[in-house]
């Protein structure tokens, strides 16, 4: 008995969490673009380190570091939105698997900007359960929306700060 074609493909997952900072969107996508820095608001996140590249920009590979307790893993991302002070954006893999899009889109408002985190799973089935194995957590979906609600806390309080 052969399965049906839609039980084969990847199902896909994308959370999205939104928050007003009272920061200027080129201060907030400064922040947000340095992936060396993404340690000091994310809870997951340590850092990025960049491969042969200096900084930002379309094409551009950087290593993510990552930490849950003891356990510790990095992945490779690659750029694939850089608009300042509007969009970054990058993809997620593991090897050659696909893990996760990423995306923050700024918009400016009267009072500084919003900021929208958005993540897409693309794990297929192996990657999901190496996932949980490397990292410990179960409900992916779940623990990311906690992990940006964190995340943009922690970035809102390090643009506002510099706005004062």
């Amino acid at each position: 008995m052969t399965k049906p074609v839609a039980t084969l493909a990847r199902m896909t997952t994308t959370v999205q969490v939104r928050r007003s900072i009272a920061a200027p969107a080129d201060i907030v996508f400064a922040l947000v673009s340095d992936v060396t820095r993404m340690g000091e608001w994310s809870p997951e996140a340590t850092g990025g380190v960049w491969k042969k590249a200096a900084g930002p920009a379309v094409g551009a590979r950087f290593t993510g570091r990552n930490r849950r307790g003891k356990r510790t893993w990095s992945t490779t991302c690659r750029i694939t939105d850089y608009d300042p002070p509007s969009r970054f954006a990058f993809q997620v893999t593991s090897g050659p698997l696909s893990v996760a899009w990423w995306r923050y889109d700024i918009v400016p408002t009267d009072t500084g900007c919003d900021v929208t985190e958005t993540w897409t799973d693309t794990r297929g089935a192996t990657v999901k359960f190496l996932g949980r194995i490397v990292s410990g957590v179960g409900d992916r979906e779940a623990h990311n929306r906690a992990g940006m609600e964190t995340t943009l806390a922690g970035l809102a309080a390090v643009a506002e700060s510099a706005t004062t």
